[in-house]
């Protein structure tokens, strides 16, 4: 007796030293080559603080929180982005996506923990004809009754059972199959929930592009309102002119063109501005039907736009992080599947009430348990088990590189932009310096043609 309990003992304490082994590759997160500098950023505009050129990678896309576009002070624009949050449909999408992976933790993690069913019964029967006594008796148990008619050659005996079963199941988790498996769910969450934060950025940025593009219109409508006022003066200035016999009929003709072209212009702005401003509805959650935004010009200066560390803005950004962790989430798979190399063993246990009434079926009698364990091991499956994690290990191998290109188009994203901004900056100045000298010269001709008609008119003066 005490050899025995000595074993069980032995036995439960070797399970609980199997249930911290765990298969599978260890996750090391890579790294990233992360330059020193944005090349396309002037050497006074940034200055590098980063030790070396390779850092590990560090998602930090939890960071980007705040409301960012408030940076371009339009309130018009903050009310704009506070209702793309609540009612754009695409967000609502990836939100209800990351909550279902969400869901899919919990799933694994109930793998922890036995599985109880109960399957309660109630059962009536009965026998009949030329039989005996004893015979009858060995159809029910010590808990049920049975009613005997008639006489020794002719028995009916009728009997109810009460049943109330509790059956008990678990696997241990030996190999790291539960907790591998846990792991890659939590991973694919973390994946839904990069994927999300990503979505709400890229409709945000679009929101804001999209309204600073309209607004665009709306300036450049204003601009050509004012261009068509200008050619007007300057066809009856023409005509003028020409009636004076200083212009000649060509002259006119050309400030014809010249203000039927800027008309033609102006009119299509407005087609523009319709599809942007029906894109802003869409993305605010709206029909485009009922939606109008008045036109307005836009007044604050444009602010400077921080551009970041680079290794800084990698981390920061979702789409890098969700690479990342997709790599951890396939890396996981390969330790589910290495687990399967393993025999699985299960516990059991059942136990429960028989009666043949509510009084008998709580007592002594009526109690009834069994424990059991069993062990299962794949002796052949044709390579299917190696096959596999080959196949997880491929797909891991496939998310390096996916992470990679990742981390080398973000790079390329962030340098076209900030040359982007850096060629267009120098062009705004470069415009600005056009037109003063257009300006100059448009007044400049102006006053000329102003005292040349005033002089005809005046007689003083008459030139051909």
């Amino acid at each position: 007796m005490r050899h025995a309990r000595s074993l069980r003992i032995a036995a439960a304490i070797s399970m609980l030293a199997l249930a911290g082994c765990t298969v599978g590759p260890k996750y090391m997160p890579p790294s990233v080559p992360a330059p020193p500098s944005f090349k396309e950023l002037s050497p006074t505009a940034y200055k590098s603080t980063l030790p070396g050129a390779w850092q590990p990678a560090r998602p930090q896309d939890a960071v980007l929180k705040g409301k960012w576009w408030e940076m371009f002070q339009e309130p018009e624009l903050n009310a704009l982005e506070d209702q793309l949050d609540i009612n754009n449909q695409n967000i609502a999408q990836y939100f209800q996506n990351f909550m279902a992976a969400r869901a899919q933790v919990g799933q694994a993690r109930s793998q922890y923990f036995p599985t109880v069913t109960a399957d309660p019964s109630i059962t009536k029967g009965g026998t009949g004809g030329r039989s005996s006594t004893a015979a009858v008796s060995n159809l029910t148990s010590a808990n049920t009754t049975g009613t005997t008619v008639g006489n020794t050659q002719s028995v009916s005996t009728s009997y109810t059972g009460i049943t109330l079963p509790i059956d008990v199941s678990w696997e241990p988790d030996l190999w790291g199959r539960v907790r591998n498996t846990v792991r890659q769910a939590q991973y694919a969450a973390q994946v839904s929930a990069a994927d999300l934060e990503n979505e709400r950025l890229t409709e945000q940025a679009d929101l804001a592009a999209y309204y600073f593009e309209l607004r665009g219109q709306d300036a450049l409508q204003d601009l050509y309102n004012r261009t068509i006022e200008a050619d007007k003066e300057s066809l009856n200035l023409t005509r003028s002119l020409y009636e004076t016999g200083i212009d000649s009929e060509e002259d006119v003709d050309q400030a014809d063109i010249t203000l039927k072209n800027a008309q033609e212009a102006g009119a299509g702005i407005a087609t523009n501005r319709a599809i942007y401003e029906h894109a802003i509805a869409t993305l605010i959650g709206k029909p485009a039907s009922e939606f109008s935004l008045p036109v307005k010009m836009l007044s604050t200066p444009i602010p400077a736009i921080p551009v970041g560390v680079p290794s800084d803005l990698l981390q920061r950004r979702p789409d890098i992080a969700a690479a990342e962790r997709t790599m951890a989430e396939a890396n996981a798979l390969i330790g589910v599947e290495k687990a399967a190399y393993y025999p699985n063993v299960s516990l059991t246990a059942s136990g429960g009430l028989e009666g043949s009434a509510l009084k008998t079926l709580f007592s002594v009698p009526g109690l009834f348990w069994s424990l059991g364990a069993s062990a299962s091991q794949i002796i052949f499956d044709a390579g299917l088990r190696k096959s596999t994690v080959a196949q997880y290990t491929a797909q891991y191998n496939a998310d390096v590189a996916a992470y990679k290109q990742a981390v080398l188009t973000a790079f390329q994203q962030v340098e076209d932009y900030v040359a982007t901004l850096r060629v267009t900056s120098d062009q705004i100045n470069r415009e600005d310096q056009a037109i003063e000298a257009a300006q100059k010269y448009l007044n400049i001709a102006t006053a000329r043609r102003s005292r040349s008609l005033f002089k005809c008119h005046d007689g003083t003066a008459h030139s051909a």
